[in-house]
């Protein structure tokens, strides 16, 4: 007895991905259900505790002395408290102002059109004075 081969041809065999998807979204639907009931019943709140303006002796905390701020223009005249002034006679008023003030610190406020080397320039001789109580103020 013979067989007669049955002849497809060049078909490729279909694969059905209908169950497999169904089977899918089942289980995120499920997983999707669980997390939210368990995260309902938890209280969705943490408790964190806030710190407060009180310090531990129960009295406020110091405030924070006003910054001297040293400006540089665009012509690169320096101005300590708002009077012309040169990097070797802003140096003893930043020392006097840094020994006053422990917490204190300096503000280079540097005109943005002013080259960068000049910038560097003058904050290292402050930092040559004070140390990491100096830093570049940057403007938003």
């Amino acid at each position: 007895m013979r067989f007669k081969r049955q002849q497809t041809g060049s078909q490729m065999p279909e694969l059905n991905l209908v169950p497999m998807l169904d089977v899918l979204m089942s289980i995120l639907t499920f997983f999707i259900i669980v997390s939210m009931t368990l995260t309902a019943g938890t209280g969705s709140s943490v408790k964190v505790r806030l710190p407060s303006a009180i310090g531990e002796g129960g009295t406020t905390q110091e405030k924070l002395p006003d910054p001297l701020i040293i400006t540089l223009n665009q012509q690169g005249q320096l101005y300590v408290r708002s009077q012309v002034s040169q990097i070797e006679q802003a140096m003893p008023e930043v020392v006097n102002y840094l020994k006053a003030n422990p917490q204190g610190v300096v503000l280079l406020r540097a005109d943005r059109q002013l080259p960068y080397e000049k910038v560097v320039q003058v904050l290292g001789q402050l930092r040559n004075v004070g140390g990491d109580r100096v830093s570049l103020a940057i403007e938003g």
